[in-house]
């Protein structure tokens, strides 16, 4: 991800400096004092320095749980947002050509508040929002002096340059939706313990969906035996609980057309209803 975001970085820069022919080199080293002094061409040097979470932009949702329609359900983390802090400097002969090569480059980027989209590889495609850029924003290097004394360089005018993106390192879990469930109650000690012939209450749920060209507002579901009212979801779904064992009548009822009844068997899986 971190290098296919340097080549990003690369194009961009290339394309909108813009730079031919290869007269300005883009590279992404440190900017050590031996480094420096084997450059033969004015050089652009992004330096990347920090990689941290961004935790402003941490989301409350943990889990991200899709519902597809052949009955699994994928559930996926949310993604982790990251900050990227590059130190961009410039390197010529003349100071003057690296304060003109500098100033460029920082047109650039105040130019793109995000990465473009036409430049962007798979890798960092289906990103929730725009990757945004941060350009020269104070708090994203806060002691240069230390930096330069660490790469045992004399300090220079840099840019500093954050890139948020979203990266998922976790493992997508795709299950069968779960259409049953168990209860059970335990005798606690000291009471009067249930005769033995007494044998548990078993219920079940049955859900499916609708599926009809009109409205959803214009349908009615009812169990013919309890009289219940069965609510839909905005997608079509129910769900009936506390049933047991046995067959049920379900009446279906689209507004200007007959009511037509199905015969529901429980425990099933679940019933796809065409309207």
């Amino acid at each position: 991800m971190i290098s296919d975001l340097d080549e990003v970085l690369r194009r961009l820069l290339i394309r909108e400096i813009p730079i031919r022919n290869g007269e300005v080199e883009i590279k992404f080293d440190q900017p050590r004092r031996e480094w420096a002094a084997r450059l033969t061409r004015p050089t652009v040097n992004l330096f990347l320095h920090d990689i941290r979470e961004n935790t402003r932009l941490r989301g409350s949702q943990q889990w991200i749980v899709e519902r597809r329609k052949d009955g699994t359900a994928v559930q996926r983390r949310t993604p982790v947002r990251m900050d990227l802090n590059y130190m961009i400097t410039a390197w010529a002969k003349d100071p003057e050509d690296e304060h003109r090569l500098l100033t460029r480059v920082l047109m650039v980027l105040l130019r793109y508040p995000a990465l473009p989209d036409d430049l962007l590889p798979e890798t960092l495609r289906g990103q929730a929002v725009p990757v945004p850029l941060l350009v020269a924003q104070g708090e994203a290097l806060e002691s240069v002096a230390e930096v330069w004394s660490a790469l045992d360089n004399e300090m220079r005018p840099s840019i500093t340059l954050t890139v948020t993106v979203a990266i998922d390192p976790y493992q997508v879990v795709t299950t069968p939706l779960v259409r049953s469930r168990e209860l059970r109650v335990v005798q606690r000690p000291g009471l009067v313990p249930l005769p033995e012939e007494v044998g548990p209450d078993v219920f079940w749920s049955v859900g499916g969906m609708v599926q009809t060209e009109k409205p959803l507002a214009a349908v009615s579901l009812t169990l013919i035996e309890r009289g219940l009212e069965v609510p839909l979801q905005e997608d079509g779904r129910f769900t009936i609980g506390r049933l047991e064992a046995g067959e049920y009548t379900l009446e279906a009822r689209v507004e200007g057309q007959e009511a037509k009844q199905y015969r529901i068997v429980v425990p099933a899986p679940d019933y796809t209803l065409e309207l």
